[in-house]
């Protein structure tokens, strides 16, 4: 081998052993430095009270917080008839850390109590009647032999009944135990409410008495039968979580009360509303929606619907205040309530239940416990921990609490938990609006614009999906919206007042009372009118019409009747029901109100308001942002923006309710790029263009001359 072809052999051979020595370097490095910690956005501690096996329940707080769960299948139950939703993998982004900040394992246990088991009775005289008075009645069951038990169920009672009951029981028919101080069965088939069983702490007896109370009802016949629900441990089953939600009364129509409900967050797995309502006797349907994505515009879904209904007697009462839900994925629901001809529904309380979910299990250190999550980007954890599952019985392991959740800063995460968002678009000129409008000051997050009156008659309105409305920032930047429509109706007062017939109102004779209403606003889309009187005993005819301009088929002022209707009142003890009629868009500014009052003395209208379709805009607002919202513009197309990244931040997520401020005349508002109209620029130009060609001509004559 020559000289030169060793010192390339020598060469080959050292840059071969550099880079591997680069190599294992870097990946002694790599190996050295920490891994990144996710982020997170909450974080509390567990207080586990001593090192072992400790078993944590799920609880709102984490459920609002963590990535939601999500429906692997919805079936019916066989039963019932009601819908059953089966739940798929939820907080898989929950992490827990000892006070070392070292993960430590968890594994989600479900446990299911077993069904009880009914042990038919034998139906038995009472042994004592020292227990019976002329105002009780009751009878004696026999289950054979001391069990386990947590129920008591009695069939075959002739229907319809409504008592007040006691349940006793006994291992040996001598010493009695009350188990059911005070309880209440029924079965009302006309109402569809029953209730035939009484439940109570769980205990071994034989001998169970019932003793009804007769005080202001009619004796029962001995049952048909009876049965006690036995139980597999003396361990009762966990009750539903439940939380009380926020709601508040909104405008309505006559005859209908609504609701909105507020929840504690999104994507949340509540399958029933229950009701606290005031009042006595209910009979009356109730619906539940939430706003979904239909192609680009978010629309009312029904998510549930029951009949309310509750009978008292006597002092008693059977009811069922329930609506069972398909689980919601908005934080804001819309109750209602067709009232019929009764009192607007008195709501006072709602409570959510949620579906029943898994215990938490770990195996607790010493030492103190946080859990973090937050962050739905995190796939499911895998722990060792998994091997133990089939050894752990949840229903006997140590209860472990939780703190209160905090929210962490962003200084304590090294990433941001959530993706970026679309909140900025292409740039517009927002001088090209007729109209321009601020939007109220606040801070940053998910905003809901109410489109009151004013834009739904000078934008092109809900029939072209509001193409014209943008929002702009301070630089003229488009913000990505997407336009909501409204389960309640948008709900105006109009001024009503007393006024002559139109001489141009044909057959005009006495007998007639007529009433102007204005309109708020030129332009409006159809809409309801709804007019209240104080009287209570009367019957009308209502014609509504609007005064006309001549045409070409009229050649003089002309009355167009847009509707009518019968208004009739006959109970002195209740208020009247509002007359509602519905009216298309009218030609001018005013209806009158036409009322036939035959020979009777006149019907006085105390009050008129206008329904109109309601919408609003979703979208975020950054930090610091001055919004505007813009339209009054017949040129321009529906925008197109990039929902797939924006409907995903939207829905769940709670906005905040923003009105516009009062619209005012183009220009009135100062913003930070103020343009001059078309038509006055163009107006300047000629202008300019005249006075600058006289000018010239004043020149040539000069030079001419």
């Amino acid at each position: 081998m020559t000289t030169r072809s060793m010192q390339c052999a020598v060469l080959v051979a050292v840059l071969a052993a550099a880079t591997l020595l680069v190599q294992l370097s870097a990946q002694q490095l790599s190996a050295q430095q920490p891994v990144t910690p996710p982020a997170f956005r909450f974080e509390r501690p567990i207080l586990i009270a001593g090192a072992g096996p400790r078993r944590l329940p799920v609880d709102v707080p984490l459920l609002v917080g963590a990535a939601p769960f999500r429906i692997t299948s919805r079936s019916t139950d066989p039963r019932t008839g009601a819908p059953v939703y089966v739940l798929g993998d939820g907080l898989t982004d929950v992490r827990l850390y000892d006070a070392n900040g070292a993960e430590v394992g968890y594994l989600f246990v479900g446990y299911a109590p077993p069904l009880p088991v009914y042990q038919p009775a034998a139906i038995l005289p009472v042994a004592s009647v020292d227990t019976q008075t002329e105002k009780t009645s009751g009878f004696e069951a026999d289950l054979g032999e001391p069990l386990m038990i947590d129920r008591f169920r009695i069939d075959g009672l002739k229907t319809p009944f409504l008592k007040r009951v006691k349940l006793e029981a006994s291992g040996d028919r001598q010493r009695w135990t009350l188990v059911v101080p005070e309880g209440t069965l029924f079965d009302l088939p006309d109402e569809a409410l029953q209730q035939i069983e009484l439940r109570f702490t769980p205990g071994s007896y034989r001998y169970l008495r019932v003793t009804w109370d007769d005080t202001n009802s009619a004796r029962l016949a001995r049952p048909s039968g009876a049965a006690a629900g036995r139980v597999a441990a003396n361990i009762p089953p966990a009750p539903p979580l439940t939380t009380p939600v926020v709601f508040e009364r909104r405008p309505s129509e006559p005859g209908r009360s609504r609701f909105r409900i507020r929840l504690p967050g999104g994507h949340l797995p509540i399958f029933v509303l229950h009701l606290d309502v005031g009042g006595g006797n209910i009979l009356r349907g109730a619906r539940v929606f939430e706003a979904r994505l239909s192609g680009t515009q978010l629309t009312p879904v029904m998510l549930g619907q029951a009949t309310l209904a509750r009978v008292v007697r006597d002092n008693l009462t059977a009811g069922d205040l329930r609506i069972g839900l398909e689980p919601p994925t908005e934080a804001q629901l819309d109750l209602e309530v067709d009232d019929g001809d009764n009192p607007p529904l008195d709501l006072r309380a709602v409570t959510a239940e949620f579906a029943a979910f898994p215990w938490i299990y770990l195996d607790a250190p010493g030492s103190a416990l946080t859990a973090r999550y937050g962050n739905s980007t995190l796939p499911a954890p895998r722990y060792d921990i998994e091997v133990e599952r089939n050894q752990i019985h949840i229903e006997s392991v140590v209860d472990a609490a939780w703190g209160e959740p905090r929210a962490r800063s962003a200084d304590e995460n090294a990433t941001s938990v959530t993706p970026p968002l679309p909140t900025v678009g292409a740039p517009l000129d927002a001088g090209l609006f007729k109209y321009i409008r601020p939007v109220p000051a606040g801070n940053a997050g998910l905003l809901a614009v109410g489109l009151d009156a004013s834009v739904l008659a000078h934008s092109t309105g809900p029939d072209s999906g509001f193409a014209d409305l943008r929002v702009v920032d301070a630089s003229n930047r488009q913000i990505p919206y997407i336009v909501e429509q409204a389960a309640e109706p948008l709900s105006l007062d109009v001024a009503v007042e007393k006024t002559t017939a139109p001489t141009t109102l044909t057959a005009a004779r006495s007998g007639r009372s007529v009433y102007r209403v204005k309109y708020p606003v030129d332009g409006l889309p159809p809409a309801r009118l709804v007019l209240s009187t104080p009287s209570r005993v009367f019957e009308r005819r209502i014609t509504i019409v609007e005064e006309r301009e001549p045409d070409s088929v009229h050649r003089d002022p002309w009355i167009d009747t847009i509707a009518d209707a019968s208004w009739v009142h006959a109970d002195p003890d209740k208020a009247a029901v509002p007359l509602t009629l519905s009216l298309r868009p009218p030609h001018a500014a005013a209806v009158l109100v036409i009322v036939d009052e035959g020979d009777n003395t006149p019907l006085p209208i105390e009050r008129a308001r206008l329904l109109l379709p309601a919408y609003r805009i979703r979208l975020f607002r950054g930090a610091n942002a001055n919004l505007r919202v813009a339209y009054g513009r017949a040129d321009l197309s529906r925008p197109q923006y990039d929902l797939a990244l924006l409907a995903p931040q939207v829905l769940g997520t709670p906005a905040t309710d923003v009105a516009l401020d009062a619209e005012q005349p183009a220009g009135t508002i100062a913003t930070t790029a103020t343009i001059m109209s078309p038509r006055l620029f163009w107006g300047a130009l000629a202008i300019a263009v005249i006075v600058l060609l006289g000018l010239i001509a004043r020149l040539l004559k000069k030079e001419a001359t």
